[in-house]
C-alpha cells in the first residue's frame, strides 16, 4: 500500500499507526516530527502532477482542508481518494476508524482507544461564552458544526457564534467586542495567535491561549487534548479571576 495524505491529521494518524505506507504529504504535515516523505505542496494548491507521479494506491482527503476540483483531478487519473468529513468528535472516531481500517487494516490502535477514554471522562472547566478567532485581516471566527467548537462545548466553553448559519464567519472586531463573550479563545493555528499578537484586540477580556494542533486536529494529538486544552482554559481563568478590572 502507497498512501499520500493531503491532510495533517491524517497523515500523523497513519504514520503513527503503520509507518512506511505514506509516501507523500502536504507541506502543513508537521507530525510526526522527522516524517521522511516527499512533499507534495499545501493542502489548498496541492502539485496534482507530483501527487500522481508518486502512483499511490490512496489518497487521504478531507472535505473542508482540501479543494474538490484537485479531489476530482485525481479520480480522474484512476487513483483512488478517501474523502473524510469531520465536524464534531464522534464524527472525528469514526472517520479515524475507517482511513485506518481501509491503509493497514486496523481501526482501533491504542491511541484511538485511549483518546476515546481520554474524552469520554472530561468535565467542564467552567461556563463561558467565548469568542474563537481563527484569523484576523479580516477577523473570522468558528460558527456552527465545526470540530474545534464540538471540543471547546465539551470543556464548558460556550462559542456565541455557534448559531451562526455560516461555519467560519467574518465578523469585524468592534461586533466580536461586543459579542456578550466573556473569554476570547485563541488558538495558534491557522492563524499564530500569540501573546503579543491577538490579546490586544480584546482589552478587558480574558483570553486563553491554545494548541491548535489539541484543538483542531483529529489524531494521536486527542489522547492529550483534553489536559493540553483545559489547562489552558484553566489559566486564563485564574489570569481573569486575579485581575481587579475584572467585571462581577
Amino acid at each position: 500500500m502507497r498512501v499520500v495524505s493531503l491532510v495533517p491529521s491524517l497523515t500523523e494518524a497513519v504514520a503513527v499507526s503503520a509507518p512506511g505506507l505514506l509516501v507523500g504529504a502536504s507541506d502543513w504535515c508537521s507530525h510526526p516530527a522527522g516524517l521522511d516523505v516527499v512533499r507534495i505542496g499545501g493542502t489548498k494548491n496541492p502539485d496534482v502532477a507530483a501527487v500522481i507521479g508518486l502512483r499511490p494506491d490512496l489518497v487521504i482527503a478531507n472535505e473542508e482542508e482540501n479543494r474538490a476540483p484537485d479531489l476530482a483531478e485525481l479520480r480522474a487519473a484512476g487513483i483512488e481518494v478517501l474523502e473524510t468529513e469531520i465536524r464534531d468528535l464522534e464524527q472525528a472516531f469514526r472517520e479515524l476508524e475507517r482511513v485506518l481500517a481501509a491503509v493497514c487494516g486496523q481501526a482501533g490502535p491504542r491511541w484511538l482507544d485511549e483518546a476515546r477514554q481520554a474524552w469520554s471522562e472530561v468535565a467542564p472547566v467552567g461556563e463561558w461564552r467565548a469568542v474563537v478567532p481563527v484569523w484576523r485581516r479580516p477577523w473570522m471566527v468558528l460558527g456552527r458544526d465545526t470540530f474545534a467548537g464540538d471540543l471547546l462545548a465539551r470543556l464548558g466553553v460556550r462559542n456565541v457564534y455557534a448559531g451562526h448559519a455560516e461555519r467560519y464567519p467574518r465578523i469585524p472586531l468592534d461586533e466580536l467586542r461586543d459579542s456578550g463573550a466573556q473569554l476570547a479563545v485563541l488558538p495558534d493555528e491557522p492563524y499564530r495567535f500569540a501573546a503579543d499578537d491577538g490579546p490586544e484586540a480584546f482589552p478587558g477580556l480574558p483570553s486563553a491561549l491554545v494548541s491548535g494542533r489539541h484543538l483542531t486536529w483529529y489524531g494521536p494529538s486527542l489522547a492529550e487534548a483534553p489536559s493540553v486544552l483545559g489547562g489552558a482554559l484553566r489559566g486564563a481563568m485564574r489570569a481573569a479571576d486575579r485581575d481587579p478590572r475584572r467585571e462581577a
